[in-house]
């Protein structure tokens, strides 16, 4: 596969690998729990929780991936545009710009 030179460039790719609207409610479902996670260990003082975040994020998106997509997640290829493709897509969610 070709190297991507840009965010901007890796983007539809990365909407490519997320066709099934089951996989990308599977990464909303974990993006919400990690800013939930984030909030409840911020507020309670428990900063321990956090280590909660790399476990629930990947495993929502990674059974989303291997149980609906029938592929291999960008993380693996693409770590950094992977992750910043995560929360554009789950802010255009939230906006209605791709459907879930």
């Amino acid at each position: 596969m070709a190297g991507f030179t840009s965010f901007r460039e890796f983007y539809p790719f990365y909407l490519g690998e997320h066709r099934d609207r089951r996989c990308r409610r599977m990464h909303f479902a974990g993006s919400t729990l990690v800013l939930l996670i984030v909030l409840l260990a911020l507020l309670s003082g428990r900063l321990a929780w956090l280590w909660l975040l790399p476990v629930v994020g990947y495993g929502f998106a990674w059974i989303g991936h291997f149980a609906y997509e029938k592929n291999r997640p960008a993380t693996f290829r693409h770590p950094l545009y992977s992750l910043m493709g995560d929360w554009v897509m789950y802010w255009q969610m939230l906006r209605g710009k791709v459907r879930f």
